[in-house]
């Protein structure tokens, strides 16, 4: 078994809401996939694509639809939506990583920084002047919380987070292990002399239930803050430039990189790899494919998508010769389309 901790059937329903068939005292020690789960296990079930590893599956358990409920004869909980219900039970069956509340002897903490109740801190931590840490917070080993800082109750940095002077971090939040909050923006002047610096005066503003993944950066506004709303997801090693603002719920995928000054809207999913522009704005509901270049500001929700799908090398290249020829035939279209209303009016 993967984890301590274990559940009924009947437990795990009532926990997300759903009915059950078969034995509700039966034990479930784990999550695992179909193909991979053992007796003690709980499995979701999808869809047909799926039939074949449902048919062989040794799953105690089954999560799946209603209107599925036929395709397997064991242990079952039925839901509407079997994968929400697993990313659901995935909380159960965590490793928890918080033991219990201390303060390593090795941490450097300033004198007038504020703790909470039950706060958790590892080797190593360094807290500056003015920082508060909230109830319920766990601080992994070798992480950074710079002068006049905030992290809001029950949030969680993995080992070597960074969080730079100004930051307010809101509730429920999880920074994963080299995240780094509060870098400067990428500003200079140009001179005869070489780049002058700006100096970024402004912080960055996070909210509750953010998660920011690991090796991401969230630069400092340089006169008004960053800002990541509510619920904003965010996966490994993406950049995210100053003043740059998310709306709520929004994901974006790994190595995504976001120019400053752009405004995103409420509950867009930005696939990984998309460049965007800086000072655009993108509306709310927007969902952008993988590798897109965004220039322009977007007005509709919908999906947009850019770039060139693969093809053989040889084609490709044949392609991209005759991409450095649009012009001149769209030039030599327009000069057709006039001889022909020419001829036409005659």
């Amino acid at each position: 078994m993967s984890n301590s901790n274990c559940y009924s059937i009947k437990q795990l329903a009532e926990f997300i809401g759903a009915s059950f068939e078969g034995d509700g005292d039966y034990l479930i020690y784990a999550l695992a996939s179909l193909p991979s789960a053992k007796e003690n296990d709980l499995a979701f079930y999808t869809g047909s694509a799926y039939k074949k590893k449902l048919k062989g599956t040794s799953a105690g358990c089954i999560l799946l639809q209603e209107n599925q409920k036929e395709e397997f004869e064991g242990n079952k909980l039925l839901c509407s939506d079997p994968y929400l219900s697993y990313a659901k039970l995935t909380y159960l069956f965590r490793k928890k990583i918080k033991g219990p509340a201390s303060i390593h002897p090795s941490a450097v903490i300033a004198n007038d920084v504020f703790l909470g109740e039950n706060v958790t801190i590892g080797p190593h931590v360094v807290v500056e002047q003015g920082a508060s840490i909230g109830n319920g917070c766990s601080i992994g080993a070798n992480s950074f919380i710079g002068e006049d800082s905030h992290i809001g109750s029950n949030s969680t940095l993995y080992t070597g987070v960074n969080i730079y002077n100004n930051v307010h971090i809101g509730e429920s939040c999880t920074l994963h292990s080299g995240s780094v909050v509060g870098a400067d923006g990428f500003g200079f002047a140009p001179s005869r002399d070489g780049w002058c610096k700006i100096y970024q005066l402004g912080g960055v503003r996070i909210g509750n239930q953010v998660e920011i993944g690991a090796g991401t950066s969230i630069d400092r506004g340089a006169l008004d803050n960053t800002i990541i709303n509510n619920g904003v997801k965010i996966d490994n090693q993406v950049q995210i430039a100053h003043n740059v603002e998310i709306g709520e719920h929004t994901a974006i995928a790994a190595a995504t990189a976001i120019a400053g000054s752009t405004v995103i809207g409420k509950r867009c999913t930005i696939a990984g790899c998309v460049g965007i522009v800086g000072h655009i704005t993108i509306t709310d509901d927007v969902h952008i494919t993988g590798m897109a270049t965004i220039t322009k500001s977007i007005s509709q929700p919908g999906s947009y998508s850019s770039g060139v799908p693969m093809s053989e090398t040889k084609a490709w290249r044949k392609n991209a010769a005759r991409f450095n020829q649009l012009d001149d035939l769209a030039r030599q279209l327009l000069l057709i389309k006039k001889e022909i209303k020419k001829k036409i009016k005659k």
